[in-house]
């Protein structure tokens, strides 16, 4: 008995290639844009996001992440760190490289490329920037922009410590399967307000919070049409 075309689709994702060609094509020419009404909590959509703006701080911190996407031979790849336990904020936590925007950053694209080579010691000469995501709010505070970009296989990392204590990648294919997205409830802010956040498990590991949410909206970017 044959698979039905929307059964085959499901086991058959799309090439690799396919993923990066969609994802240069959407993000291409985007600029970083900070005002309120573009932000997004991570996973959820713009017209979502903006229903619980209540909820928003107020003077959020500038942040930027490196979403770097490794171009393997067998298809593309998530670089993602395992942040230190010992860390203020979110430690323990799988996340992308990145931090607080200084002032000395002219860009969030410099923030995200220096706090990658601070962090794990990923070399700028091995990327190639992609484009932009909306900026993510994160409700403990930060205002987040995603700078994503294409990393060339043959760098090496070196592992701030300190602040990293592990990194691995993860086929994109994994984290695009939208069977991987496992949503579930978590309360927020005075008004008991339910916002669904997201889980990708892999393996032993399980990519989950702002980093799981950011990851889905970029899938969501590229989706399939139906």
């Amino acid at each position: 008995m044959q698979d039905s075309p929307g059964e085959q689709a499901q086991r058959e994702p799309a090439p690799s290639a396919e993923w990066r060609a969609c994802i240069r094509a959407r993000l291409l020419g985007t600029q970083p844009r900070h005002a309120p009404e573009d932000w997004r909590i991570p996973g959820l959509s713009h017209a979502d996001s903006q229903g619980y703006r209540s909820l928003f701080p107020a003077e959020p911190i500038a942040a930027a992440v490196l979403v770097p996407l490794v171009e393997r031979p067998a298809g593309l790849t998530v670089l993602l760190t395992q942040r230190a336990s010992q860390l203020k904020n979110h430690a323990g936590q799988i996340s992308f490289p990145g931090g607080q925007i200084e002032a000395e950053d002219a860009s969030p694209l410099a923030a995200a490329l220096r706090e990658a080579r601070e962090e794990i010691g990923l070399d700028e000469r091995f990327v190639t920037l992609a484009g932009y995501l909306p900026d993510h709010i994160l409700l403990s505070g930060f205002r987040v922009t995603p700078v994503v970009a294409f990393v060339q296989p043959g760098f090496e990392l070196l592992l701030d410590s300190e602040e990293v204590a592990d990194t691995f990648e993860v086929p994109l294919s994994h984290v695009f399967e939208p069977l991987n997205h496992r949503a579930r409830k978590r309360r927020f802010g005075r008004g008991h307000a339910d916002i669904d956040v997201w889980d990708i498990p892999y393996g032993e590991r399980n990519i989950w919070g702002a980093t799981a949410g950011m990851l889905v909206n970029l899938y969501k970017l590229c989706e399939p049409a139906e």
